[in-house]
């Protein structure tokens, strides 16, 4: 089994940037794909971005050009640099391993406001 944990969100001011990590633990050797999710409440948890193993990402189109997914496979590391950040990308923000029926954090919330 795989677990996964996120850190390093917090508070910044529109324009700004803030770095997400999300560390996997477990059967590390098994994961594939990893992703970032996020949620607004009232709304569907929305893909982010994904990495695959070997490198592959894909962005939706709101962040396309501002924040960069990253992984280390010998260090079972994730990272979402997130630089340009708008009010619109305040949200929770889940790590995951493996697709919807893999392994997902608790979350790390994010809040962009002046």
């Amino acid at each position: 089994q795989v677990q996964v944990a996120e850190s390093g969100g917090g508070l910044v001011q529109p324009g700004g940037s803030l770095r997400l990590s999300c560390a996997a633990s477990g059967t590390t050797f098994s994961i594939s794909v990893m992703a970032w999710h996020r949620q607004v409440p009232g709304k569907q948890r929305e893909l982010v971005a994904f990495i695959t193993a070997g490198g592959r990402t894909e962005y939706v189109d709101a962040v396309k050009g501002r924040f960069t997914i990253s992984r280390d496979n010998a260090k079972s590391m994730m990272w979402l640099q997130m630089n340009n950040l708008k009010p619109e990308d305040t949200a929770v923000y889940y790590c995951n391993a493996n697709g919807a029926s893999g392994a997902w954090g608790q979350g790390t919330q994010v809040t962009v406001s002046s």
